[in-house]
C-alpha cells in the first residue's frame, strides 16, 4: 500500500522559513517523478515544485523560484521542500504526489498517481 505522509506546516510570519516533508512507505522516491502541490479554498491545486527521479533535476512555479527549493532523501525515502521568505500568499494546504510512470516530472496535477493527505501553511503576521 502506497502512503505519502507530508508534515513540517504550521504558522510562520512573513519572511520566515518552513521546511515540508513527504515520507514515503510502499514505493521508492527514487523511481519516481515527485511533485509538490498547494490549494486555497475556492481554487484550484497548483504545481510548486516537482524533482526528476533520472537525475534529481528540478522546476519551479515561477511565483517561487529562488524562495523554495526542492530536494530528496534516499536513504530516508523522503522529499523535501524548503521554503524560505515566505509571503503571506503562500498560505495554502501544501500536498506531495508521485508519478509512478518513471517520465520526466510535471507541475500538473493529472500526471500524478499518489497524494498525501496535506499540511498546511499559514504565513501571517
Amino acid at each position: 500500500q502506497v502512503q505519502l505522509v507530508e508534515s513540517g506546516g504550521g504558522l510562520v510570519q512573513p519572511g520566515g522559513s518552513l521546511r515540508l516533508s513527504c515520507a514515503a512507505s510502499g514505493i521508492t522516491l527514487d523511481y519516481h517523478a515527485i511533485g509538490w502541490f498547494r490549494q486555497v479554498p475556492g481554487k484550484e491545486r497548483e504545481g510548486v515544485s516537482c524533482i526528476n527521479f533520472t537525475d534529481g533535476s528540478t522546476d519551479y512555479e515561477d511565483s517561487v523560484k529562488d524562495r523554495f527549493t526542492i530536494s530528496r532523501d534516499s536513504a530516508e525515502n523522503t522529499v523535501y521542500l524548503q521554503m524560505n521568505s515566505l509571503k503571506p500568499e503562500d498560505t495554502a494546504v501544501y500536498y506531495c504526489a508521485a508519478d509512478p510512470r518513471r517520465r520526466r516530472c510535471s507541475l500538473e496535477m493529472i500526471r500524478y498517481d499518489y497524494w498525501g493527505q496535506g499540511t498546511q501553511v499559514t504565513v501571517s503576521s
